[in-house]
């Protein structure tokens, strides 16, 4: 059966650096003999502030963070599914796309996120993320992988389970949760909702996050514990999170691989069939 690895790292706003962590993992996941890395949203960099989100921002045919990954995804005809920023076409904000580079180094999906990070949590952090990014339009179609017919999704998208739900209607069997969690909510919730959206929806869910302090002040740390759920709703692979003795997110440059076994997700869904009553209440298309 196909692995797939997920791997964690602590983005700054240095694509340098970001970038050659991610050549790290990339390396460690084609060792592992895994079919496809995935890594977290923002993977390129995460700034201290919107105007820094905006200005760091570059086309994705000239950054040297996307370049380097179609470079090293090409040379281990290792499929890369990364979380990154893109210029909006207004100018004045930012896209949070994934996307999908192929064993061939080649662009072939991408999907803009959906639902913005507004939040204002008690003693700890406030987070407009609509200040400087641009929400999506729409939800894409799943598309075929070496691991199975693979819908994307990132982050905060997870509280929602109305994409996750189309998606599995359009035929997904693997639905990606690329994050950069905060401390709080991810304590109280990303282990609940991840096994929530893979159980209500008979899927395998992938989950690659960013994990420890973004910047030398800490003034935004992400809650790790990247996972890996079956359609069981049981976590088969996961990474720590937060900060050890010295202030670094746990597990950062590693990897974690589980198996995709497609036969699971047919016997789940044959076994327990989640029959919808749209007669009563609306089908989600």
């Amino acid at each position: 059966m196909p692995l797939a690895a997920i791997g964690q790292i602590c983005s700054t706003p240095s694509m340098t650096n970001n970038l050659s962590q991610c050549l790290q993992l990339i390396q460690k996941a084609s060792s592992a003999g895994a079919s496809v890395l995935f890594l977290p949203e923002a993977s390129d960099y995460i700034a201290p502030n919107a105007a820094s989100t905006i200005s760091l921002c570059q086309p994705v045919e000239t950054s040297e963070f996307v370049l380097g990954l179609r470079k090293e995804a090409r040379s281990h005809a290792l499929p890369i599914n990364v979380g990154v920023h893109e210029p909006a076409e207004c100018g004045k904000k930012v896209k949070n796309t994934l996307l999908w580079i192929n064993e061939e180094g080649e662009i072939t999906q991408r999907y803009q996120k959906l639902h913005l990070f507004d939040v204002e949590i008690k003693d700890g952090p406030i987070l407009k993320e609509s200040n400087s990014v641009e929400k999506g339009i729409r939800i894409e179609n799943p598309f075929e992988t070496g691991l199975g017919k693979v819908g994307l999704l990132i982050c905060f998208d997870l509280r929602f389970p109305e994409p996750s739900l189309a998606l599995r209607h359009r035929g997904a069997q693997i639905l990606t949760y690329p994050s950069a969690f905060t401390v709080p909510t991810g304590k109280a919730h990303w282990e609940t909702l991840l096994r929530a959206r893979a159980i209500e929806t008979q899927s395998y869910v992938i989950a690659a996050a960013q994990c420890g302090p973004h910047n030398e002040e800490k003034t935004r740390r992400s809650y790790g514990h990247g996972m890996i759920v079956d359609p069981w709703g049981k976590v088969v692979a996961e990474l720590g999170g937060e900060e050890d003795e010295k202030g670094r997110g746990l597990d950062v440059g590693k990897i974690a691989v589980a198996e995709v076994d497609l036969g699971l997700v047919e016997k789940v869904r044959r076994e327990v069939p989640l029959l919808r009553r749209t007669d009563v209440y609306p089908g989600i298309l």
